[in-house]
């Protein structure tokens, strides 16, 4: 485990491939608390983040960064090698032509609402992008994120995504580079939704 520079009140850790195991209860239920709300609606269960975040732990170079105010983990941000996660995730860059070997897929990043607006997504982002860096041999970093209508009467009043952050970022959507996941959707059951990638090139150190 790393310990990297400390925002305000909150400390980030890095950890990769089998050290994340004894954390992985923490970051699973703060995945399900998170991703239920909009846009996911994820009804959660263990087995299933179990399941999704064995890629992680399997592999050597993978990244979570966990962000904890004292010993309570509030956030926690996830990436490893495209070419080492499931084939879904692989297929659309594959059919747009790209080499799944120089894209580091950044998975996805949550936290509670309450320490939202302090700098751990530009951290998160920051530590992964770093991690893919001293890696090597990856040009591009990547995430998908879920499709949903704008009109979609679940939007809560008010919502603001993260699409403006993405941007300052220097990620950029790339419409028709889509997958198709299946998850429980709260009030719905087990159904398939749609994600679209993000790109960004990695520069050098």
């Amino acid at each position: 485990m790393h310990t990297l520079p400390v925002i305000p009140g909150i400390t980030l850790h890095t950890l990769s491939g089998a050290a994340i195991l004894p954390h992985l209860q923490a970051i699973a239920a703060l995945r399900i608390a998170v991703f239920r709300d909009w846009p996911y609606l994820y009804d959660g269960d263990l087995a299933y983040e179990r399941e999704y975040l064995r890629v992680y732990a399997a592999s050597p170079r993978s990244i979570v960064v966990l962000a904890c105010d004292g010993a309570r983990v509030v956030g926690a941000s996830t990436g490893l090698p495209l070419a080492e996660d499931d084939a879904a995730f692989q297929a659309p860059l594959l059919a747009h032509g790209f080499d799944v070997g120089q894209v580091f897929y950044c998975g996805e990043s949550v936290l509670l609402p309450e320490y939202r607006g302090r700098g751990i997504g530009h951290a998160f982002f920051d530590a992964r992008e770093a991690h893919a860096r001293r890696l090597g041999g990856f040009a591009w970093t990547a995430f998908a994120a879920v499709d949903r209508a704008p009109d979609d009467p679940r939007k809560p009043a008010g919502h603001r995504g993260n699409e403006a952050f993405w941007h300052k970022r220097g990620y950029v959507r790339q419409p028709g580079m889509t997958m198709q996941l299946h998850w429980n959707e709260v009030g719905v059951g087990e159904i398939a939704h749609a994600l679209t990638f993000w790109l960004r090139p990695l520069e050098a150190a």
